[in-house]
């Protein structure tokens, strides 16, 4: 007797059906057009290959090549092929793994010769020659001896390994296309043809056999695939666009930091970088008056801190540990400190020791403590680039203690903080979500259950305020071990996304250092401990900013404002007087006196991303005007000193003085 499965369909309508029927049925059985298009299918969202049988009842869907779905099985495809491509072109050469990444895919190759960009266009022609084959993908599932036995005999001795690496009970599956195959979980799309025309192969590089330095090195290659010739050209624009947008480029061209090899992701900041540093704190502290505490904690404290909080136990590896030298000099001197310290990555369990110096009653909470905290984690070499990832940064970092009551109240206020800085820099698409439970994690349920009911609500409400501008949604699993959390997502002029921000609500650590007030009953009680960040990383928040306006930045926050470009000797004195007006209105401002033609002056300048040039001639000096030159346009704009002068002092305010200004002027009384 078969046995019957019940599947539901989009559309809401069920219908059974044998167990073992396949995708494929299901979908000729529909329509043969569908049948056509169709490249896999998913029940209850696991994709799978079109030709496996359903097996068991649940949600059915058809899926073809323009589901967004489809990408994956279009790059997973490519990767795929692109390995036959190089095993034809270069026979012998060993296939490792090849998986599916953000935006594309990459295969490992154990080759005598690594790869070089050379070969790439190479391995493209040979790939549109296998996808215009249109080879069928089929799968078979092989023994544990019959698959070591296959791939030994082809010489592919990685192969071999894999296959031992893969737990006993679990099905080694082959997929085939044509006469190549290969060991993979899948899924994959009917044939090769389905991957279509729009794939790139991107950059070769090396990397270890399976990530370890002691084993032998590898020669990658990169590719990107997508569903439409035009996804493709818009993904290829943008990385040009983020190579122009580089902020390492950028921090050479305009003079703001560096890094060197005696100090292996940390930065040093120039004069002007540190001047936008800065500024970043400055306009920080501003939104932070006068509603959080700015407090310090030390940068190291005794190891046994780090070992209550829970740090020392699973953070360890990305922390940096010191002695006092007299202890590593005179390791016999029982005088001698011989204590381990850590320097803290980061500033919680110092907020937790402040707040609980001192009792504190219930009629405090909420205590809310921010910190500029310059905090060390250990990053490794590979992993570095530039401001977006250092071992030495500052976070913009904040604690709330506050009662369970309100908790709500607090996460509105942050995500309203949160939301009107990143408002102020430009960034209008943001996307908040909640992470929620992970498999290991502390605290009863009944605690979590309370803390999750209480951010859903929250994430609706965040949602409501915004009128749908703020997109919403579940992480499941991706919460922090102590408790659930908001995220918050940014889109940048190029359409990159980066996660900054953070809310996250914390039952671990005051209950582990005994943190708690007390409350109206004269009890002790704990309080619950709210995480925040606004850019996190001051260093990374930069290097967005350095991309997001690709160096052109709003003339408030501009390093450098103004320069002042004299065109001729005669108009020196004058350029001076100039330079000295503007600084004594507040802005950032230099002189160019330099006897050099005045289009090699706007080039350097332009180059440096100065926002603003007055160009100053011996006209210029008899009528007090100047000559306004903006960053990235043609236009001149000619004005007197004291015009120009009221309209950059305007421009150069800072968007929160200028909502405090203008709510200010709202409620003065009438005259």
């Amino acid at each position: 007797m078969t046995q019957a499965v019940s599947l539901t369909f989009p559309d809401g309508s069920e219908r059974s059906f044998d167990a073992a029927i396949s995708g494929a049925e299901i979908a000729a059985g529909i329509s043969k057009s569908l049948a056509k298009k169709a490249v896999a299918y998913a029940l209850d969202g696991e994709v799978r290959d079109l030709a496996d049988p359903v097996g068991r009842s649940g949600g059915l869907e058809i899926l073809t090549r323009d589901d967004p779905r489809a990408l994956e099985l279009i790059r997973h495809d490519a990767a795929h092929v692109m390995a036959e491509a190089v095993q034809e072109l270069w026979p012998g050469t060993q296939v490792t793994i090849g998986p599916v990444i953000e935006n594309g895919f990459y295969y490992d190759f154990a080759k005598n010769e690594p790869f070089t960009p050379e070969d790439l266009p190479v391995i493209e022609k040979k790939m549109a020659e296998i996808i215009r084959r249109n080879a069928p993908f089929s799968k078979e599932v092989w023994s544990r001896e019959k698959a070591k036995q296959v791939f030994r005999d082809k010489g592919e001795n990685y192969k071999v390994e894999l296959v031992d690496a893969i737990p006993e009970g679990q099905d080694l599956k082959i997929y085939s296309q044509g006469e190549w195959f290969d060991l993979c979980r899948g899924p994959h799309m009917v044939s090769t043809g389905h991957i279509g025309e729009n794939f790139k192969l991107m950059k070769v590089a090396g990397a270890y056999w399976r990530g370890d330095s002691n084993n032998a090195m590898l020669s990658r290659i990169y590719g990107t695939a997508w569903a439409t010739k035009e996804q493709l050209a818009n993904y290829l624009h943008m990385l040009e666009e983020a190579e122009k947008r580089d902020h390492r480029r950028l921090g050479r061209e305009m003079d703001l930091f560096h890094f060197q090899e005696e100090g292996p992701g940390v930065v040093f900041w120039h004069g002007k970088g540190w001047k936008m540093f800065q500024t970043l704190v400055s306009y920080m502290r501003r939104r932070l008056d006068g509603v959080y505490d700015e407090v310090n904690a030390p940068q190291i404290l005794d190891k046994s801190l780090w070992e209550t909080s829970g740090h020392w136990g699973w953070y360890q590896e990305n922390m940096f540990a010191v002695k006092s030298a007299h202890a590593f000099t005179h390791p016999d001197d029982e005088e001698a400190d011989h204590r381990v310290f850590a320097i803290k990555p980061m500033n919680c369990p110092g907020h937790v020791q402040i707040f609980k110096h001192g009792l504190k009653s219930y009629r405090e909470l909420p205590i809310r403590l921010a910190e500029f905290g310059n905090v060390h984690r250990y990053e490794p070499s590979g992993a570095l680039h530039g401001l977006l990832r250092v071992r030495g940064f500052t976070q913009d970092d904040a604690h709330v203690f506050c009662t369970e009551e309100q908790m709500a109240a607090e996460c509105l206020r942050i995500n309203d903080l949160i939301l009107s800085v990143y408002e102020d820099f430009g960034f209008e698409e943001v996307v908040v979500k909640l992470s929620t439970r992970p498999e290991k994690r502390v605290g009863s349920d009944e605690s979590w259950d309370r803390a999750e009911t209480i951010m859903t609500k929250v994430l609706e409400e965040i949602a409501a305020r915004s009128g749908g501008r703020i997109k919403t949604g579940i992480l499941p699993g991706e919460g922090a071990f102590y408790g659930p959390k908001f995220e918050y997502t940014l889109r940048d002029a190029i359409g990159r996304e980066w996660q900054c921000g953070t809310t996250q609500v914390d039952f671990n650590l005051p209950e582990r250092f005994g943190a708690f007030y007390i409350d109206q009953n004269s009890e002790k009680k704990q309080p619950v401990m709210i995480h925040r960040a606004i850019c996190g990383s001051m260093e990374r928040f930069l290097g967005i900013l350095i991309e997001n306006f690709a160096g052109h930045m709003p003339l408030w926050f501009a390093p450098e404002q103004v320069v002042v470009a004299t065109i001729t000797s005669e108009a020196d004195d004058y350029a001076m007087e100039v330079v000295a007006a503007l600084k004594a209105a507040g802005l950032r401002a230099s002189v160019d006196l330099r006897n050099e033609k005045i289009n090699y002056k706007v080039r350097e300048h332009s180059l440096a991303k100065v926002p603003v040039m007055l160009v100053c001639g011996k006209r210029e000096a008899e009528e007090r005007t100047v000559n306004i030159r903006r960053l990235g346009s043609k236009d001149q704009t000619s004005l007197s000193l004291d015009a120009a002068l009221a309209a950059l002092s305007e421009e150069a305010v800072p968007p929160d003085l200028k909502r405090d200004r203008a709510a200010r002027a709202t409620q003065a009384p009438a005259a």
